[in-house]
């Protein structure tokens, strides 16, 4: 079963959208595929948790101890200065130790199961031997270097939510709960395009007036992160009838992504073909690099049209695509948080549009993370996104930014 859409999913009914109102209005109608499988967990990474983890025991599933040391009864210790106990039993991980009746303490390793009515342990550097006497110093709280059973998971409660895209703690945290499988989402199947006269394949003879397409290579990397299954449908001529056929044909698909041919140009078929094949509203968004963005549906598949330049492909991908897939996936979506930083340049921009300047980070002489604007930022300027460290962001309201302004910047880490 597809990504379920109707053909009036993305009607909205304003002339520019901000960002925000794309993503609410992507939150609100978007309904997540249904199809589900069950993969062991050796397959589990990079895919989205279609259920609830259940703790089927608790973890720890006994009570143990965290440290090497003495284990002893809280009770048994003096109530003011240094406590002797005589050492009565030795337990090792793995094995079950048989706490004595009387006063005693108990020599423990780590990881080991708390002797029954046992419920402190002493680190050993801290105790001093006396022959078979430990000399316990005073000060230590009850339950110290004790975990409990259940500390890390209660048994029955949510060890690792639906939607989750399960990572490598996540699987480990289900190992150590004796799961060997996890019911997952099927992946989502993505089409990719290009269009335009001017671009070729690489490897290919370049024309005089062509360029080579880097775009579906940026967004097979891009979609395959998000573990989404990817259909790569080459390059496409600007010809409206030529890429509605290739849109009607991509149907069968979750999500078809092109770039290139989205503006207002006579050149730019994308927008008519789409009307062709399928639905669209034409987006335009207020965010730069990429103003023009298209989105509609074709059959039961959502459609985004990206802007042809490199850069922009890259933002719009990361500010609007990566949440789409992520609804479309079932799959929980956390906005990158944006981190403080100091900016080191002017900037003047439009307000009403947010705003992403490619910048590299530095310190200067007291210690405070710098953000330098690239030179060069124009929308189709690669070299800008593989020579700095992430994306400052201006929001809407801003309509200068002044050197040393806080402001803030998202790593491109946070947005592969």
């Amino acid at each position: 079963m597809m990504a379920q859409l109707s053909k009036d999913a993305f009607v909205f009914g304003h002339d520019v959208l901000s960002v925000e109102q794309a993503l609410a209005e992507i939150r609100a109608r978007v309904t997540p595929i249904a199809d589900m499988e069950q993969v062991d967990l050796a397959e589990a990474e990079g895919r989205v948790l279609a259920d609830d983890l259940i703790a089927p025991i608790p973890l720890p599933p006994f009570a143990n101890s965290a440290v090497d040391g003495y284990a002893v009864r809280f009770a048994d210790l003096a109530t003011a200065g240094e406590t002797r106990l005589p050492v009565k039993g030795r337990v090792i991980a793995g094995a079950i130790g048989q706490g004595d009746a009387s006063a005693c303490a108990i020599r423990i390793f780590t990881g080991a199961p708390m002797p029954h009515g046992f419920d402190t342990v002493f680190m050993q550097e801290d105790v001093t031997r006396d022959g078979d006497v430990a000399i316990l110093p005073a000060g230590l709280k009850k339950g110290a270097n004790a975990r409990p059973a259940g500390e890390d998971v209660a048994s029955g409660a949510v060890a690792i939510p639906s939607g989750r895209m399960v990572r490598a703690q996540d699987l480990a945290l289900a190992a150590a709960l004796g799961v060997t499988s996890v019911s997952v989402r099927r992946r989502l199947r993505i089409a990719v395009f290009s269009t335009g006269n001017e671009l070729t394949e690489p490897g290919h003879p370049l024309g005089p007036a062509g360029i080579y397409d880097s775009n579906r290579a940026l967004l097979r990397v891009l979609c395959g992160k998000l573990g989404a299954s990817v259909t790569d449908l080459g390059i496409l001529p600007d010809n409206r009838s030529a890429i509605a056929d290739a849109l009607l044909k991509a149907g069968a698909h979750d999500l078809i992504l092109t770039s290139g041919g989205v503006s207002t140009g006579e050149e730019d078929h994308v927008k008519g073909a789409v009307e062709d094949a399928g639905a669209l509203t034409f987006w335009r968004i207020g965010i730069k690099p990429g103003r023009p963005v298209a989105m509609g549906v074709i059959g039961q598949a959502a459609f985004v049209g990206l802007p042809g330049n490199p850069v922009a492909v890259f933002v719009t991908f990361s500010a609007i695509v990566r949440p789409l897939v992520a609804a479309l996936s079932g799959a929980l979506y956390e906005p990158p948080l944006a981190l403080p930083v100091v900016a080191d340049f002017p900037y003047r921009k439009k307000p009403g549009r947010r705003e992403f300047v490619r910048v590299s980070l530095h310190r200067d002489q007291t210690g405070r993370v710098l953000a330098k604007k690239h030179p060069r930022d124009g929308a189709g300027v690669l070299s800008s996104l593989t020579e700095t460290n992430g994306l400052v962001v201006l929001p809407e309201e801003a309509e200068s930014l002044a050197p040393g302004e806080t402001v803030g910047f998202l790593s491109y880490a946070a947005l592969l």
